[in-house]
C-alpha cells in the first residue's frame, strides 16, 4: 500500500495527489484535506495522476478538497472507474446534504396540530355531505312505498333496540346507584339526604339516561354498522349494488338510521327508568327512604320537561350515530386492517359527537330555563 499525500506543488497552482487513498489512510489524510482545502481555489489544478487505489473513503476526502464547486471533472488524472465512482460519491453526498432536516418540537407540535383541524375539517365536510345524501333518499322513498325495506328495517330494530336492552339497563342501573351512593354521601354532611331523589331524577331523566344510551349505541350499534359496511365494501359488494342499478344509501344506510331512529328513544326510556330503579333502592336500603315516599317526590318534585329534554335528544343522537357508523364503512379500503382502522374511528368519531351535541344541547335547554 502506498503512503497517500496531497501536497502543494512549488509553483502554487497545483496540488499533487499521490498513494493509495483508501479507508486505511483517511485518518492521515484527513489533516491534509483540510489543510490544502483553504487554498483550493477557481484556477488551482488538482493533479490526481499520481493516485493509485481509490475507494469511497478517499472519494469522499477528494471531494472536500473542492467542496464549494462540487464539480467531479476538476480532477486531472483519474481512470475511468476512479471518475465513476467520484461521481457516485459525490451524489451520494448531495442527496444527503439535500435531505430535509428534522424540524424542532415545536414545529412538529404546530404540524400535527394543523394536520389534526385538516382532518376535523374534512370530516365534518364529509358528513355533513353524506347526512344530505341520507336526508334526500329519506325523501325519494317516502313518497315510494315499493321502496321501503320492511324487513331490514325490523332486523336493525332488533339487533340495535332489542339485543341492547340487557347490557343498557345494567349498565344504567348500576349508574344510578353509584350516583345515589355518592350523591348521599355529600348530601348527609348537610342533613339533606332527601335531595337525592332529585338528583337522582333530574340527572337521569336529563342526561345520563340518553347519554349512557347514545355511548352503549355508539359502542356496539355504530361500530357493527362500519364492520358490516366496511366488509361489504371490500368483497366489492356495494359495487355490486350499483351495478344493479340501487342506491347503497337507500340499501344500506336508510334501513339503520331508521331502526336506530326507532330503538333509541326506547333504550333511552328504558335506560332512565332502570337508573332511578337503581337509585331508588339505594336510598331503601341506605338511607331509610320508603319506596313510597321515593315515588311521592319522585311525582311531586319532578317535572315533566325533564323527562322530554332528554328524549328530545335521543332521536338526534341515533341519527348522528347511524350517519358516522355508515359513513365510516363506505370509506373502508379494502383490507382487513382498514375495517379495523373506520370501526374504531366510528366509536371515537361517534362518542365525540354524541358529549359535544349533549354539551351545546344542554347550554340551550338552559338558556330558555328548561
Amino acid at each position: 500500500m502506498q503512503p497517500a499525500t496531497a501536497t502543494l506543488a512549488a509553483d502554487g497552482v497545483r496540488i499533487l495527489l499521490a498513494g493509495d487513498w483508501v479507508l486505511a489512510q483517511a485518518p492521515a489524510l484527513a489533516g491534509q484535506v483540510e489543510r490544502l482545502r483553504r487554498q483550493v481555489g477557481a484556477s488551482t489544478v488538482l493533479d490526481a495522476s499520481g493516485i493509485g487505489r481509490l475507494d469511497t473513503a478517499g472519494a469522499s476526502l477528494l471531494l472536500q478538497l473542492d467542496e464549494d464547486s462540487g464539480r467531479t471533472d476538476r480532477f486531472d488524472g483519474l481512470g475511468a472507474h476512479q471518475r465513476e465512482l467520484l461521481a457516485t460519491v459525490a451524489r451520494a453526498m448531495r442527496a444527503h446534504a439535500a435531505a430535509p432536516r428534522r424540524p424542532n418540537g415545536l414545529i412538529e407540535l404546530l404540524a400535527n396540530a394543523g394536520k389534526a383541524v385538516e382532518h376535523f375539517w374534512r370530516d365534518l365536510t364529509e358528513l355533513v355531505g353524506f347526512i344530505g345524501l341520507i336526508l334526500s333518499a329519506l325523501a325519494r322513498s317516502l313518497v315510494l312505498p315499493q321502496r321501503w325495506r320492511v324487513t331490514s328495517l325490523f332486523f336493525h330494530i332488533e339487533q340495535t333496540g332489542l339485543n341492547a336492552v340487557p347490557i343498557v339497563a345494567l349498565l344504567s342501573f348500576l349508574v344510578g346507584a353509584v350516583v345515589a351512593f355518592l350523591g348521599a354521601t355529600i348530601l348527609r354532611d348537610f342533613g339533606a339526604t332527601v335531595f337525592t331523589v332529585e338528583l337522582i331524577s333530574y340527572s337521569f331523566l336529563r342526561e345520563f339516561g340518553v347519554l349512557l344510551t347514545a355511548i352503549m349505541v355508539a359502542g356496539r350499534s355504530g361500530s357493527a354498522f362500519t364492520a358490516q359496511i366496511g366488509s361489504m365494501k371490500a368483497r366489492e359488494e356495494v359495487d355490486a349494488i350499483r351495478t344493479m342499478g340501487l342506491s347503497p344509501v337507500e340499501v344500506l344506510v336508510l334501513p339503520r338510521v331508521l331502526a336506530l331512529l326507532i330503538a333509541m328513544p326506547l333504550l333511552s326510556f328504558l335506560a332512565m327508568v332502570a337508573g332511578i330503579i337503581g337509585g331508588a333502592m339505594v336510598c331503601v336500603y341506605t338511607l331509610d327512604i320508603s319506596p313510597g315516599m321515593f315515588l311521592h317526590r319522585l311525582q311531586e318534585m319532578t317535572q315533566v320537561r325533564h323527562f322530554w329534554v332528554g328524549m328530545i335528544k335521543a332521536p338526534l343522537f341515533a341519527f348522528l350515530i347511524a350517519a358516522i357508523g355508515c359513513l365510516e364503512g363506505f370509506k373502508v379500503s379494502g383490507s382487513a386492517e382498514s375495517v379495523g382502522a373506520h370501526t374504531t374511528s366510528s366509536v371515537v368519531q361517534s362518542i365525540f359527537v354524541v358529549i359535544l351535541v349533549d354539551a351545546l344541547a344542554a347550554i340551550f335547554f338552559m338558556e330558555i330555563g328548561w
